[in-house]
């Protein structure tokens, strides 16, 4: 009979920590979850700052082109002066 007990004892308390595990894991993957939504948030704020900064180092890229052509075509303009 004593033994009977112990055995319930043993499995009700099996029972207490598989259920205490279980509450662990699911608060383990809560975080994990919120976790994952915050770094894909993070992550697509970034891309759309990257394009952005892709964009406008593209147009100061065409900015400097610009210039320098023209300060190449005054530089140009004055030679010629120069020689003529």
């Amino acid at each position: 009979m004593a033994h009977s007990i112990l055995v319930l004892m043993n499995a009700n308390d099996l029972n207490s920590t598989t259920e205490l595990d279980l509450k662990r894991l699911e608060s383990q993957l809560d975080r994990l979850i919120i976790t994952i939504e915050r770094l894909s948030e993070e992550n697509r704020n970034l891309r759309g700052k990257q394009q952005e900064l892709m964009s406008e180092r593209a147009e100061l890229i065409e900015k400097t082109e610009l210039a320098r052509n023209r300060v190449e075509a005054m530089i140009s303009r004055l030679r010629a002066i120069e020689t003529g």
